[in-house]
């Protein structure tokens, strides 16, 4: 099975005053520790770089260095496959958007959906599942849920 993370997930494993950080950071470790194919999107990845940089959304901020460090060891691991948008695209994401009105924070979510369709990845690990959900070809799944 192959499968792809979101941005918040990235964060959370990053910002260590999040309450979500532990779990998150055990969530990053067991991937890359495992074999699956992990598909990351240059968008996530970036985005990963603008938030986690950010002084108004990170109580301690990454220097911009850091942060692509960071994305630099996450995206040297063997398993993963580094993705963008392929020919087609816009089609695609017009196909993928057409049952759901998209606008404002949606926008990324649709790209990223339109990507991971675009590669085959219909697996995704979010701490955004109402969202992503509405793309019901995505197998949307929260890590950070209470294991209760």
């Amino acid at each position: 099975m192959s499968y792809s993370i979101d941005v918040n997930i990235l964060l959370y494993s990053s910002d260590a005053s999040s309450p979500f950080h532990e779990r998150a950071l055990e969530f990053m470790k067991s991937c890359a520790e495992n074999s699956e194919p992990v598909f990351l999107a240059y968008l996530t990845l970036l985005s990963y770089v603008r938030i986690a940089t950010h002084p108004r959304i990170f109580t301690d901020p990454l220097t911009p260095k850091e942060a692509l460090e960071n994305i630099g060891k996450l995206s040297d691991l063997p398993q993963v496959r580094l993705v963008s948008e392929r020919e087609g695209f816009l089609e695609l994401y017009k196909e993928t958007t057409k049952e759901v009105t998209v606008r404002a924070n949606l926008v990324p979510d649709a790209h990223l959906a339109t990507l991971l369709r675009q590669h085959g990845v219909s697996t995704l690990y979010t701490n955004n599942a109402d969202d992503f959900a509405k793309f019901g070809f995505l197998d949307v799944r929260n890590p950070l849920a209470s294991r209760e």
